[in-house]
């Protein structure tokens, strides 16, 4: 056969893929063949059934931990957000809140005006951020929360150090540092939006305890509320609200309080230190009070300024001239808040204005800080000069104007205190021979001259229910025939009992409770030497009664009363606290002129002073127990008292000798810039006595009206006053 029919085969390959309806190449057609591998021998060996085990494990819990974890975390996240937006929808405007007292105030000023005291909670204004001393606020972050610009009211590095340090000092995780921010701790202020209430808690401090509890379930709720805070109020709200709200001691809330209270400026004008020293008080506001501890709480203050100078706030001049010059204290602050006298006036003052008060109050008060100070160097000088180491005696003073105003007073040696015992209204003893102008003025104005006879003689009175009594002299001698004036200025016991026999002790026993002596008298014959307990106010008062001529005399410290921004007074006591007429105003003069022979040459010899006439009275009582002297000048009354807080005698101590140059360093003080004004008394060459009283027919006379008055005083003893 042959081939002559055929095609000669093509020398070029046809294209893959080209020309439709081509049927597919013969190597076209044997690819997908050889795709098909066989893999028999490549297989790979079979997994270990452990570890497939373990591995399928694995992946398992992660699925399932992440599943948890995410919808754990999205429940967490909406228990947070509802939280925060629960806490969100209750804040009030930040101006609201600002004022976090329950109570008022009680701001006192002296007689010119000026503010020397404070009492309550005491606000002193809204500050703001911005109005504030850089200083202080600067103070504040660096020392309570230097991230406070960053976190969002929690801060977590912070939490996690505090609970480092916790646990590593032996404590819990949440005892001692907290860690809280400055945001937290404003929410701790506020209570987390709890107000008091008290139907719920039984007392203020009972609420302020479940404020500051520190449990778990209150810490995340102090969290949440923080965190509201932050999205309701801008970081300077927020410090604004801490800046005002924040304790820092001394009855001062608030950082313009504070600043009054210690400084005696407002709190825009700090200084580097006293913001500094302001921001270390909240921590311990109380024990780190500048008048509590000034080393301790300048000892803080530095510490503070080295946070400042660490973390940029302060330059290390500033710093170092800050710690060279540590924070003072204001006069005011120095006083300790008006010491013994603010307590008097709060005490003597309506409850309802004062303790329990819910307004900011205002009280102007009688006081005059320069008799106050001279007052408190008048008695340390003499201890410190007259009184022999270690002596625990204590000593009282009080100053006033003849209406019965006081104008500085002391109740113990240590003068730079305040809300304890006042000794010069408190404490009540016997008040010794300071008691006989009171028997002296009764017989003066029944009719007795100063230059009336009366012999100093043995005298024993028979005393019913208790037998015979039988005063003697301190001296224990008789003087014999003497004038009521020598007897006065001599301090003679045996002529002042027989005139309270003679007048009557009933008589004498209302004139000394008409001139204000207010305690219980004595009923028996020694009352007039001074048996009975008084207070050392009582006896000044009852001596400026005498001074004024013969007018009873309330004391008062308070001269006005008002709320705070209002011009109405609540309380006006401008008229003073001169009362009725006790005796006439001739035998006040009388008794005046008596009673300066006692100092210009009697037992109150040492209380003269060199430019200007003065009187007044010695006492002593049994056994030494007390020692008095209290008198005055033209200007002032004075009165000071001396014992032990035990009743334990005096040594060596009588009213002529330390009570009478206290009184003397007291009024010399008092009268540095006053001119000399005469005393307004009577002299006997005034009004001559009556020709009855006068030589040995008066005498008799005298002594037969004595014996005359001791009977009826037996018989008024036995069957009555009738």
């Amino acid at each position: 056969m042959s081939d002559s029919g055929r095609r000669p085969p093509r020398l070029v390959a046809d294209r893959r893929g080209k020309g439709r309806g081509n049927p597919p190449s013969r190597t076209a057609a044997r690819k997908p063949a050889r795709r098909k591998r066989r893999t028999g021998s490549r297989r790979k060996a079979p997994r270990n059934p452990v570890v497939a085990a373990v591995t399928g494990l694995f992946a398992f819990v992660t699925r399932m931990l992440w599943g948890l974890t995410w919808r754990v975390t999205l429940i967490v996240a909406l228990l947070i957000g509802g939280g925060v937006a629960y806490y969100y929808a209750t804040l009030p405007p930040y101006e609201q809140i600002l004022d976090g007292r329950a109570r008022g105030s009680v701001t006192l000023l002296d007689r010119q005006g000026e503010v020397f005291a404070w009492r309550g909670e005491v606000f002193g204004g809204v500050v703001t951020a911005d109005t504030v001393s850089p200083h202080l606020k600067n103070a504040v972050i660096a020392t309570e929360d230097k991230r406070f610009r960053l976190h969002p009211g929690v801060d977590p590095i912070g939490i996690a150090g505090a609970i480092r340090i916790n646990l590593s000092e032996g404590r819990g995780p949440l005892q001692g540092h907290g860690g809280s921010t400055i945001t937290q701790q404003t929410a701790k202020l506020l209570c987390l939006g709890v107000r008091y209430d008290p139907a719920a808690w039984e007392t203020q401090a009972a609420y302020e305890a479940d404020c500051r509890q520190t449990t778990l379930w209150r810490k995340l709720r102090e969290a949440l509320y923080a965190m509201a805070m932050e999205a309701k109020y801008s970081k300077d709200e927020i410090l604004s609200i801490y800046l005002n709200r924040a304790y820092m001691g001394g009855g001062a809330h608030g950082a313009e309080a504070a600043a009054q209270r210690f400084f005696g400026k407002p709190a825009r004008n700090l200084a580097p230190s006293e913001g500094a020293m302001l921001a270390g008080l909240l921590t311990a506001p109380t024990a780190l009070a500048p008048t509590n501890n000034l080393e301790r709480s300048r000892k803080r203050a530095a510490t503070v300024i080295r946070l400042m100078e660490e973390q940029g706030y302060l330059t290390e001049a500033e710093a170092a001239a800050a710690l060279a010059q540590p924070a003072a204290l204001s006069e005011t602050a120095e006083a300790k808040a008006g010491g013994y006298f603010a307590d008097w006036v709060m005490s003597s003052t309506p409850e309802y204005f004062t303790r329990d008060t819910t307004e900011d109050v205002v009280i102007t008060t009688t006081l005059d800080r320069a008799m106050q100070r001279a007052a408190e160097e008048a008695l340390l000088h003499i201890f410190e000069t007259k009184v022999r180491e270690g002596s625990e005696a204590q000593a009282a003073i009080v100053v006033m104007s003849a209406d019965g105003a006081v104008r500085a007073m002391v109740g113990g040696r240590k003068t730079r205190v305040s809300g304890v015992f006042n000794r010069a209204t408190q404490a009540k003893r016997q008040t010794g021979s300071a008691f006989k102008p009171f028997v002296y003025a009764t017989a003066l104005e029944l009719g007795y001259h100063p230059n009336d006879m009366i012999r100093d003689e043995p005298l024993t009175i028979d005393i019913p229910g208790s037998g015979p009594w039988s005063p003697e002299n301190y001296t224990n001698d008789y003087a014999g025939l003497v004038t009521l004036t020598e007897a006065f200025k001599r301090s003679l016991n045996i002529p002042a009992v027989k005139i309270s026999e003679h007048v009557g002790r009933e008589n004498v026993r209302r004139v000394a409770a008409d001139f204000g002596i207010e305690s219980d008298l004595a009923a028996g014959p020694a009352l007039a030497l001074g048996a009975s307990e008084s207070t050392l106010l009582e006896m000044t008062a009852a001596y400026a009664g005498i001074l004024n001529g013969g007018s009873s005399v309330s004391p008062y410290g308070l001269m006005e009363l008002r709320l705070k921004g209002d011009a109405g007074a609540l309380i006006d006591n401008s008229e003073g606290g001169i009362g009725e007429r006790v005796i006439r105003e001739e035998a006040a003069r009388e008794l005046i002129y008596m009673m300066e022979k006692v100092v210009s040459e009697g037992t109150g010899r040492r209380a003269a002073l060199p430019d200007r006439e003065a009187a007044g009275k010695t006492g002593t009582t049994q056994a030494a127990r007390d020692a008095w002297f209290v008198g005055f000048t033209a200007d002032y009354v004075a009165g000071v008292g001396m014992g032990y807080d035990d009743n334990t005698p005096l040594s060596g101590v009588t009213g002529g000798g330390l009570p009478a140059e206290i009184w003397h360093e007291t009024m010399r003080r008092v009268h540095a810039d006053l001119p000399p004004r005469p005393l307004p008394m009577l002299r006997p060459a005034e009004r001559a006595p009556a020709a009855s009283r006068d030589g040995p027919a008066a005498e008799r006379r005298g002594r037969d009206d004595v014996a005359d008055s001791v009977l009826e005083q037996v018989l008024r003893d036995l069957f009555g006053a009738n």
